[in-house]
């Protein structure tokens, strides 16, 4: 999924992970994407400081079904 995908799940409502069903994205309530391990709770940016560089590949995040 690019960038503008995982955003637009995001906004929709849809569950997006990342490498596998530990990992969640979510948006905070300040406009934030982040990468959540639903284990421990601990979090990083979606994305580098950039904005733009993804922490991950674009083919390891997907829809849950």
């Amino acid at each position: 999924m690019t960038l503008t995908e995982i955003k637009q799940a995001v906004d929709d409502g849809k569950i997006v992970h990342w490498g596998n069903n530990n990992y969640i994205v979510s948006k905070n309530r300040f406009g934030d994407y982040y990468i959540m391990c639903l284990s421990n709770k601990h979090s990083i940016g979606l994305t580098w400081a950039d904005g733009v560089t993804i922490n991950g590949l674009e083919d390891e995040f997907y829809l849950e079904d």
